[in-house]
């Protein structure tokens, strides 16, 4: 198979590039610009564009396939060139439906968690023997890249992201799979500049579900109301299977999970793994797993890359980060740590880095996100708010969204990072949540500093 990727260089479409060439498929693609970590990775895997830019002259009737990725614009030559020839023209969502046609579907929806959940659904298959291929959003411990695809695998786990498939396809990711089994961890809204009212977010989640192949199984967290109401009013044909917070303890700040008189100590922490171990759990067990070797298997499970990550601790100083953005997240991630390190004192930093963050209709939404911290610290780029094409927003409209009378809010990166320098890290534990990257601050070498 001859396959050309039209934006390769995308977090999703590197990683499926990757894994059809370790496949044997003939992989081609182009690009208008490529970041890091997708550069140096196309580049050891021989896939690196050699040059920036968009050449119609490598679209010809020799392609199998052609798949665009969102980056690309409708109007772009090389989709143009595709769809003069023929030649079949697919978002990744519908090729990974493509690849997966004869096998179990596993996909995880949801506000929040998915990628975790897809990690930890992962991780006990793996641990156990079970083949599996796979599209997670994040790396995690024993994975060499984020999308695996064979022709032996039984299953196929998939992370269903809300966002939109491709510039010339304006459904949901999620709603391409067509999943066997489907779980939704949650619902808040989020991406704000595509659905435009919370009704119409959680429309999103309703379509999904009706998407379930027939006599297949709904996985949800029935501790959110709109979720659950949701799911069961929902017209399914599907099995509905609600989990909630597994019975649980803390032993000298480890988490230990207590089930049929057996006690499973955790390598993660939060309520909010304790329910995503929970909807893992369920999954699981709907493929034959018993819960108890599930259990066993989640003993040696470190996390998803980018989760609640430890980049640095000493004796006295801790130091996290966390792709939270939304403010479900941003709740989520730092009620875990007042949970982790009650005795501690909390400095947070939160990165506004997303369109619906950026947003002065949506910054409301963060009232009370950071009510569990000492020295909450807030920052946004105003060139980022350029680049979205959104109006200013005002320090003072920050603080206000927040309701945190500690909080402290900067637009430049070099002040901020000043004023967390000087903040004494002797019992404290530090934690950095963004999407972004804080204009460029090098986090790991931040961490170094802080705990030394």
């Amino acid at each position: 198979m001859n396959v050309h990727f039209i934006a390769i260089g995308g977090s999703a479409m590197h990683n499926l590039a990757i894994a059809l060439k370790r496949k044997g498929y003939q992989v081609s693609g182009s690009d208008d610009e490529i970041f890091e970590p997708s550069y140096t990775r196309l580049k050891n895997e021989g896939l690196l564009p050699s040059a920036t830019g968009w050449y119609p002259e490598k679209i010809d009737k020799h392609l199998d396939a052609v798949i665009l990725g969102m980056h690309a614009r409708i109007d772009n030559p090389e989709l143009q060139k595709a769809q003069d020839l023929h030649i079949p023209v697919f978002s990744y969502p519908e090729y990974l439906l493509e690849q997966s046609k004869n096998k179990t579907r596993i996909v995880i929806g949801g506000s929040h968690g998915k990628t975790t959940i897809t990690s930890i659904v992962i991780h006990a298959l793996r641990t156990h023997g079970v083949d599996c291929d796979y599209l997670v959003g994040a790396a995690s411990e024993g994975l060499e890249n984020t999308v695996r695809l064979s022709d032996n695998a039984r299953y196929m786990v998939i992370e269903g992201d809300e966002y939109l498939t491709s510039p010339i396809d304006l459904r949901p990711k999620f709603h391409l799979y067509r999943p066997h089994i489907a779980l939704i961890s949650g619902i808040a809204w989020d991406h704000i500049n595509v659905f435009p009212s919370f009704e119409n977010y959680v429309d999103q989640f309703r379509i999904f579900i009706t998407l379930i192949e027939k006599h297949g199984s709904l996985v949800y967290f029935e501790d959110d109301k709109v979720l659950a109401e949701l799911a069961v009013k929902a017209n399914s044909n599907s099995t509905k299977i609600p989990y909630g917070i597994p019975p649980h303890r803390y032993e000298q700040g480890q988490l230990q999970i207590l089930s049929d008189e057996e006690v499973f100590p955790m390598q993660v922490f939060g309520e909010h793994n304790l329910a995503n171990i929970s909807g893992a759990r369920e999954i699981c067990k709907l493929v034959g797993m018993v819960e108890q070797d599930f259990y066993r298997a989640m003993t040696s499970f470190r996390g998803a890359s980018n989760r609640l990550q430890l980049l640095a601790e000493s004796d006295k100083t801790m130091v996290y980060k966390d792709f939270a953005h939304s403010p479900s997240k941003v709740r989520a991630t730092t009620q875990a740590l007042r949970q982790r390190f009650p005795e501690k004192e909390l400095v947070a930093c939160l990165e506004l880095h997303t369109f619906s963050s950026l947003n002065k209709r949506f910054l409301a939404h963060y009232k009370g996100s950071m009510e569990q911290i000492d020295f909450p610290l807030v920052y946004f780029n105003p060139h980022a708010l350029e680049m979205k094409k959104l109006p200013p927003i005002t320090h003072e409209e920050v603080f206000s969204a927040f309701f945190h009378d500690n909080l402290k809010v900067f637009s430049e990166s070099a002040s901020l990072f000043d004023n967390i320098k000087a903040i004494d890290p002797s019992g404290k534990v530090f934690l950095f949540m963004s999407s972004g990257n804080f204009n460029g601050i090098n986090l790991d070498d931040l961490a170094q500093d802080l705990v030394s």
